[in-house]
Order: structure tokens, then sequence, then C-alpha cells
């Protein structure tokens, strides 16, 4: 048995784009016409005019234009923002397609179980969930070193199994997130400090949260990039630690999980 669904964005709770005026888009793309278009999905030619008024008045941009005119006698195309609808749709189809397949390998529908459900809703306690694309995968004996480039420019680096990468399905380019607990981060002022840890970020400090015994950091390393560290209060004070302090958070490889 398998699963499928449907998939429809909406706007202001009305139907947007569902997928058989996708058809119709892909069809106006590839024929520069709307009558043919039209017959290729199929439907009416007043039907699809309506679908294209109905989603040129949903969208704050127009869909598509009509031209006319000219030696060939005018047309119907996509605008620009209509390219990049169609292009976003695609990657929403593959991702729903990767989710399904995952639900899937999950559950046994045919015998009721779906106990492993509920792990599609799982919360991460880690405090750092950062997103970044994977550059480089080095493979050895038992573990891999997974480089991943962050929007900060810097790459993070995580040492996990050969069999994690095998089932996560690892390449160049996947887009992941490094997960790691803010106690795992160290902080220091010492910028030039030479240690065996693989990663360590450059930034400034951007908010300190302090309680009776232990404080947290947030570091600004760029481009959206924030690193939380849980240190003790007393370590506030030796660091000498205040809104705008440059510090370098350090983080083992092996502290950091990979998801995707």
């Amino acid at each position: 048995m398998t699963i499928s669904s449907n998939l429809t964005l909406e706007i202001l709770d009305k139907p947007f784009l569902l997928e058989k005026r996708i058809e119709l888009l892909f069809a106006i793309q590839q024929t520069g016409s709307i009558s043919k278009a039209a017959k290729a999905v199929p439907m009416s030619y007043k039907a699809a005019w309506d679908a294209v008024d109905a989603m040129n008045n949903l969208s704050h941009t127009p869909i598509v234009s009509r031209e006319t005119g000219g030696l060939g006698g005018g047309g119907t195309k996509l605008t620009p923002y209509g390219e990049n609808l169609l292009r976003t749709y695609k990657v929403l189809k593959i991702e729903q397609k990767k989710f399904l397949e995952t639900l899937k390998n999950m559950t046994d529908i045919d015998t009721g179980t779906l106990k492993t459900i509920g792990k599609l809703a799982m919360q991460i306690s880690a405090r750092n969930q950062i997103q970044g694309i994977v550059e480089q995968v080095d493979k050895g004996g038992v573990n891999s070193l997974v480089y991943v480039k962050l929007k900060s420019g810097y790459t993070l680096i995580s040492v996990i199994t050969n069999s994690a990468v095998e089932s996560l399905g690892l390449k160049i380019g996947d887009e992941v997130t490094a997960i790691f607990k803010s106690s795992s981060v160290l902080i220091t002022t010492d910028i030039a400090l030479n240690i065996s840890a693989r990663n360590k970020f450059h930034g400034i400090v951007d908010a300190i949260n302090v309680g009776e015994v232990n404080a947290e950091v947030i570091v600004n390393i760029g481009g959206s990039d924030k690193i939380a560290s849980i240190i003790t209060a007393d370590s506030i004070q030796s660091l000498k630690l205040e809104l705008g302090t440059e510090v370098s958070a350090v983080i083992k490889s092996s502290d950091v999980m990979i998801g995707k």
C-alpha cells in the first residue's frame, strides 16, 4: 500500500495553486498558447481562462500575461513571477514526495501499526540548530567528516558514523541542519587561541542571559547564524563578557549531529 497526497497552495484561505492549475501553467510555458494549453491539460478554453484569472487575481503579481498583435498574432506566456512559481512548486513536490516516502517507511498501514509516526513530530531540545549546505563528505574506516557550509560563510565540521551518512543519504549540495547542545559550546576571548577542536567561529556577543549559576551567551557569527553557549555566571565576570565583545565559539566536531 502506498501513501499519496495532492499539493495545493492557498492564499487568504482560498485555493491558489491546485495541481490542475499547475498542469495548465506548465502547458502554457511549453506551448505559449492558452488554447493549446487547455487542450493539453485537458480543459475547456473558458475554464482555462477562468483558472488564469483566478490565479492572477489572488496573486500580488500577475502569473500569466497575454500578448496581442505581432507576426504570430500574439500569445500567452508566464511572467517572470510565474516562472519562479513553477520552479518553487517543483521543489515543493520533491520535498512532499520525500516526506510521503518517509511516512510510508515508518509505518505499516496494512497492520495498523502507526507507533513510529510520532517521530515525525519529535522536538529536539538542543539549543543550536543551524542550517547549511553539505560541501564535502570524507569517509573513513568507521566515521565520516561532514563539512557543512553555513550562511555566515564558515564551514562547520561534524563527525558521524558511515552508517549515519548512508541512512541520511548525504551528498554534496544537500541542505542539512547541524545540531549541538549549548553546553557543548566553549567561549573564549582569545581570538588567536590554537585549539584541537575543529570548529572555531569568531563572532560578537549578541545577548547575555544570566541566571543564579549559569548564563546563556548568544554569539552572532554573521549571516543570521547565531550560536548559543551555556557557561557559568562566574565565567561571564572572568571573561569580562558584555554585549559587543569579540569572542570565539568553539565546538568539537564529535558534538555536532546532522539532521536532514
